[in-house]
């Protein structure tokens, strides 16, 4: 077996809101998103952190260069607790000045910690937008640029934890404006003496790997709309560690089909590709 790709160092897929299956739907605490954005003309990742805990919510945003290393990082306060509308001015270790804008004054939440619509989150640059999120656009551009400009964000990574029982559920789209699939992880490792791990696609069962036992680390490749998606999985903590330990599964795809596209002729520094990495607790 390859070994597990970096979860931000390359691509990712564009997930929707996702859920476990446990009695009472536990919902998830943490997701990381990295955008490859223009900043003056050069390659930068943008990382959101959305966390989520029993009393509050929270956003992390970290900026690094095309090698990853770090510029500047932001604590957004939780905003339960405190003003759900604000800025910030923020100077990165190059000296580059940014602007920072949140407005989560209206926005509506599902069981994840990430918004889902009314709000608005940009980062802008010389009054150039970099990075612009969500359905309040108009409010946005307001307070990051004069005149509104087309975003050339890509979204390259995304980072999930997921805890439930023995199903586990989330939503996934495998190619950028692709159709948004049901993607369903099923593994029982207390009620059997053989575990059998099943992954299914809107139902369809896509991957079946028997004698888990032996077979607790492996790759294997799939179809999901006519496209190669190589599903990596490790579920050594679930089989051998602890009752509550985590699995990782990573769905990888090739996006040479689209590098025809002008999102990506200046990706450079990324593989063309799209990946969803999932954390995976086994929580009893």
């Amino acid at each position: 077996m390859r070994d597990f790709p970096s979860c931000f160092g390359e691509n990712a897929v564009q997930i929707a809101d996702s859920s476990s299956s446990t009695g009472s739907k536990t919902a998830q605490n943490l997701v990381a998103c990295v955008y490859q954005c223009q900043l003056r003309g050069r390659s930068c990742l943008i990382t959101l952190t959305w966390c989520k805990n029993l009393m509050s919510q929270g956003l992390s945003v970290g900026i690094g260069d095309s090698t990853n290393q770090s510029l500047c990082k932001v604590d957004i306060k939780p905003w339960l607790f405190s003003k759900r509308k604000g800025s910030k001015s923020v100077k990165l270790h190059d000296s580059t000045n940014i602007d920072i804008y949140w407005d989560f004054s209206s926005a509506k939440f599902g069981s994840g910690p990430e918004p889902l619509e009314g709000f608005c989150f940009a980062i802008a640059s010389d009054r150039q937008t970099v990075l612009l999120l969500g359905d309040m656009k108009k409010e946005a551009f307001k307070k990051t640029a004069p005149t509104p400009m087309p975003g050339n964000a890509v979204f390259v990574a995304r980072r999930e934890h997921i805890f439930g029982k023995k199903v586990f559920y989330t939503k996934a789209r495998f190619c950028d404006n692709g159709q948004t699939h049901d993607l369903m992880i099923e593994c029982d490792t207390i009620s059997t003496n053989d575990p059998c791990l099943i992954i299914r696609v809107n139902t369809k069962n896509v991957m079946q790997v028997k004698h888990l036992r032996w077979k607790f680390r492996g790759n294997h490749t799939i179809l999901v709309d006519g496209l190669p998606v190589e599903v990596f999985w490790d579920v050594h903590n679930w089989l051998f560690g602890t009752s509550v330990g985590s699995a990782v599964f990573m769905f990888k795809t090739s996006m040479l089909h689209w590098s025809h596209s002008p999102r990506f002729r200046d990706s450079q520094s990324h593989p063309l590709g799209f990946s969803l990495i999932l954390y995976v607790w086994n929580h009893e």
